[in-house]
């Protein structure tokens, strides 16, 4: 018990509170799948991202902070809502506060491929090369996943938040919102955070009318009757590039968003909005 207290201690002692760390997670549209524009090459600083895996292609080795140029998540995956959220938040917080992001999202995935007990349930759900490619690069299990890079960002930061993007999949199950609360509160209890310190941020999917999955967000609405600590993001009026996928500029209004529905839970002003 001492070891672990000291180690406890020597974590906080590293630990940067004006870093802020924010965890990202979910299916296909928080990997990113907009197209990275020149616009979205511009990036202060003091927004970074926690490389989940190695990527040669971007000169990034796992487990190291780099400013948050796109993409955020894998190594080929594009522009994502935790770009614009990032962005965002650093352009309305005093520069002595950085933020951070971990990234890591498996296109396709149940919310249960998440789930620290279920997820050899989930981890071959689909037999796509592409699929078992992005669920083995988290060495199968992306729940352990995430809690692994965040305990190793903690020495650097504070987490300050969740961000979640998923649902497509689940499209029509109430049994969601169980799910959701059940890994949102596994994952504070094995980082050792509060939930009134940490709220979840769940996006909602595409909205437009006739596109797949847009039945899901009266469900997603309801996600704070579950999660007391939990708000959802609107997607109205995001535009998307097919029936499931938001295009850049959706990527961009959905991010800020994020970002500003967090600013307003940290009872900051919003001064500006990146677009």
């Amino acid at each position: 018990m001492f070891s672990n207290l000291l180690l406890l201690n020597m974590i906080a002692c590293g630990q940067n509170p004006n870093f802020y760390i924010y965890i990202c997670f979910g299916q296909s549209n928080m990997e990113g799948q907009g197209t990275i524009e020149p616009q979205d090459l511009n990036v202060d600083s003091r927004f970074k991202v926690f490389q989940a895996l190695d990527c040669p292609n971007l000169n990034r080795t796992k487990c190291t902070w780099y400013t948050a140029l796109p993409p955020t998540c894998q190594c080929n995956s594009k522009l994502s809502p935790a770009d614009y959220f990032g962005r965002t938040m650093v352009a309305n917080l005093p520069d002595s506060i950085t933020i951070g992001i971990i990234n890591v999202a498996v296109s396709s995935s149940d919310i249960r491929l998440f789930d620290k007990y279920l997820y050899q349930d989930f981890d071959s759900a689909h037999t796509e090369s592409w699929f078992i490619n992005r669920v083995a690069a988290y060495e199968w299990n992306p729940y352990e996943y995430i809690i692994q890079l965040a305990k190793w960002a903690q020495e650097d930061g504070i987490i300050k938040g969740i961000l979640l993007h998923q649902g497509e999949t689940n499209t029509g199950q109430i049994q969601w919102l169980s799910y959701v609360r059940k890994i949102y509160y596994v994952m504070l209890n094995d980082l050792s955070l509060m939930a009134e310190d940490v709220p979840l941020l769940a996006g909602e999917v595409v909205s437009a009318e006739g596109n797949c999955c847009s039945s899901m967000n009266s469900i997603i609405k309801m996600l704070p009757q579950a999660i007391p600590t939990a708000c959802v993001i609107s997607s109205a009026g995001c535009p998307s590039q097919d029936v499931a996928h938001f295009n850049s500029e959706g990527y961009r209004m959905l991010g800020t968003r994020y970002a500003i529905e967090m600013l307003s839970i940290m009872g900051h002003i919003i001064t500006c909005h990146e677009k």
